[in-house]
């Protein structure tokens, strides 16, 4: 028979968070052959994570020191948003003496996902960016006994996950004053898809500050894209086609915004002379276009870093009491916004 030392989980336990029987324990632990790869690596990632010592090591080896290791799993590393927030989180994660390890959540098909390998490599957390974990994912992890943290989820997690966001709505709120105080009042917004959780936030931002200054937002003005360069190009140029077309845009990402530069050039309209624009990140980018663009930060090293400091707390059984942390946007105004003429 095989067993740990004491204090050690049960083999009942074991193959309950592995999700295996007994027996292919027993018969992991053994050394047996006839167990498939993808099993016993989920089985060995258990017995890593609880330091379980098997049968036969001598009373005074110690035990094999817990992993260090957590997961970044991004949906995209191209760009400065995934290495704005990989930076983030890389610091702190040497504070707190762990190790990252970024992945890329792909499209499921054939072969392991990065839950999978996550359990292979013993990962004591995992973060998730720009993606959504699915149910069975969740489901795995927490049968694992791995903790999982969100940044920017796009839906309302489920109990069990934590995330860390920004002020979405606040941010929206503060960029569409700031054009309204500039003398707009036919303001275009360009957002993300509809059912994005932070999308949601930032139309209802800019429309609470358009009704709270007596302007209008019919629904013409309102633009879905899909936050790259080429959407934000297409929605701008849809308002300024508008038969009353807007004389200022507030357009949800800074890489939209960019695209929504393009289109006004094309249109031959000058920014800020003809249309003023406010972007959303503060990205580096917006301040290597010209004019520079007034955007809202996102603080996305310190999203990354509140992210591995909420992971770390849970990785070390601490209860953390709110399931969401939320950091605050700033309007940053550069040259892209002027005085309506």
């Amino acid at each position: 028979m095989t067993d740990g030392r004491a204090a050690r989980l049960t083999l009942a336990q074991i193959a309950e968070t592995a999700g295996v029987s007994v027996s292919t324990v027993s018969k992991v632990l053994n050394g047996r052959d006839d167990v498939s790869a993808d099993t016993r690596a989920r089985v060995d990632a258990v017995l890593r994570r609880n330091r379980y010592v098997r049968r036969g090591a001598p009373a005074t080896e110690p035990a094999a020191p817990g992993p260090r290791t957590v997961d970044l799993v991004l949906g995209g590393i191209d760009g400065s948003w995934p290495a704005s927030v990989a930076s983030g989180m890389e610091a702190a994660a040497h504070d707190a003496g762990l190790h990252v390890v970024i992945s890329v959540a792909r499209a499921e098909g054939r072969g392991p996902d990065w839950v999978d390998r996550a359990l292979e490599r013993g990962s004591s957390g995992v973060v998730v960016g720009l993606a959504e974990p699915t149910e069975d994912q969740l489901r795995r992890l927490a049968r694992a006994r791995i903790p999982c943290v969100v940044i920017d989820p796009l839906s309302d997690p489920p109990p069990g996950v934590w995330s860390v966001g920004t002020t979405n709505w606040s941010g929206a709120y503060e960029a569409t004053s700031h054009l309204l105080d500039q003398g707009h009042r036919r303001i275009g917004l360009v957002t993300g898809p509809p059912g994005h959780l932070f999308a949601r936030a930032r139309i209802a931002g800019y429309r609470s500050a358009m009704s709270a200054a007596g302007a209008e937002a019919p629904p013409e003005l309102l633009r879905h894209g899909t936050y790259d360069r080429a959407s934000g190009r297409a929605q701008v140029r849809a308002l300024i086609d508008l038969p009353e077309p807007p004389t200022a845009v507030f357009v949800c990402s800074d890489h939209m915004a960019i695209g929504g530069y393009e289109a006004l050039a094309e249109a031959g309209l000058r920014v800020p002379d003809d249309v003023s624009v406010v972007g959303f990140d503060d990205l580096p980018e917006a301040r290597w276009v010209t004019p520079p663009l007034t955007t809202v930060r996102q603080p996305l090293k310190e999203m990354g870093g509140a992210a591995l400091r909420t992971l770390a707390r849970l990785i070390a059984g601490e209860d953390v009491e709110s399931p969401r942390t939320e950091l605050a946007t700033t309007l940053v105004p550069r040259g892209s916004t002027a005085k309506r003429r």
